[in-house]
């Protein structure tokens, strides 16, 4: 008699506006990254090919803050289809670098960048780039968030240690092993 496989957790990981970092701490998990292939289908990332964010995600980590109307449109979708959300890294948990343009007017901002030291093309883009949103926000002050993982990057462990313990359905208690910036 052959034990029933327990089905894997459909897992996302998403990119907002940030450095990546968040990534690639993920990917610094190295050979542990096998040991949770066995756990999870990671059906959309930045690392994988899917277009188009599914239905039914298990949990989306997400890194980056909310910056322009496509981010925007994105961690709602992500919210609204996803059983639990991770905020990952200090970009996503407070705004972090991003968040620094916010101290400037939008429109003075975009003068700055699109006519004063432009060379050509003196006009702000209105095609295949979203549109900056007046603010950039962290995602819990769009979307609820049920599990903080702040870092600059988080390390790895952190990371490994937070998407293993919402493997086995535990609330990730990371206090002594990140802080923001760290």
């Amino acid at each position: 008699m052959t034990k029933a496989k327990t089905p894997k957790a459909r897992v996302a990981t998403v990119w907002l506006d940030g450095c990546s970092g968040c990534h690639m701490s993920l990917l610094d998990i190295d050979e542990r990254l096998i040991l949770l292939a066995d756990k999870i289908d990671l059906v959309y990332s930045p690392l994988v090919d899917a277009k188009d964010f599914p239905e039914n995600v298990d949990v989306a980590i997400v890194e980056g803050a909310v910056s322009n109307t496509e981010d925007l449109h994105k961690i709602k979708l992500i919210r609204k289809n996803s059983r639990v959300l991770v905020s990952l890294g200090d970009c996503a948990v407070t705004g972090n670098i991003p968040s620094m343009r916010t101290v400037f007017p939008l429109q003075s901002l975009l003068d700055r960048v699109y006519d004063e030291n432009a060379t050509i093309n003196k006009k702000v883009p209105t095609k295949v780039v979203p549109k900056l949103l007046e603010q950039v926000h962290p995602l819990h002050e769009i979307v609820p968030v049920d599990v903080y993982v702040p870092g600059c990057p988080p390390s790895a462990d952190t990371i490994f240690l937070a998407i293993s313990e919402l493997l086995e359905g535990r609330v990730p208690q990371l206090n002594e092993v990140t802080r923001f910036g760290a």
